[in-house]
């Protein structure tokens, strides 16, 4: 892990897209901004914990497909 000091306007740099500023710190909370392409997923760490538990949820359900039994309809008169 690379661990920086950074002032308020100044930026870290990540590849040749995406960077990152310190928009403004107050008390023991920092405001970042995150500027990266659109194809690039920005997440809090919370949600993407929520997101992966989700999926990993899903891919172990059992999908339910409900029966229809169209033998037993009824034509209009």
């Amino acid at each position: 892990m690379l661990i920086l000091s950074r002032k308020i306007n100044e930026k870290v740099v990540i590849g040749d897209d995406i960077s990152i500023s310190i928009i403004e710190i107050r008390g023991d909370q920092v405001r970042i901004g995150i500027d990266a392409p659109k194809k690039v997923k920005v997440f809090r760490q919370e949600v993407f914990d929520a997101i992966m538990m989700e999926n990993k949820a899903a891919s172990k359900s059992t999908p339910v497909i409900p029966h229809l039994d169209f033998g037993n309809v009824k034509q209009p008169q």
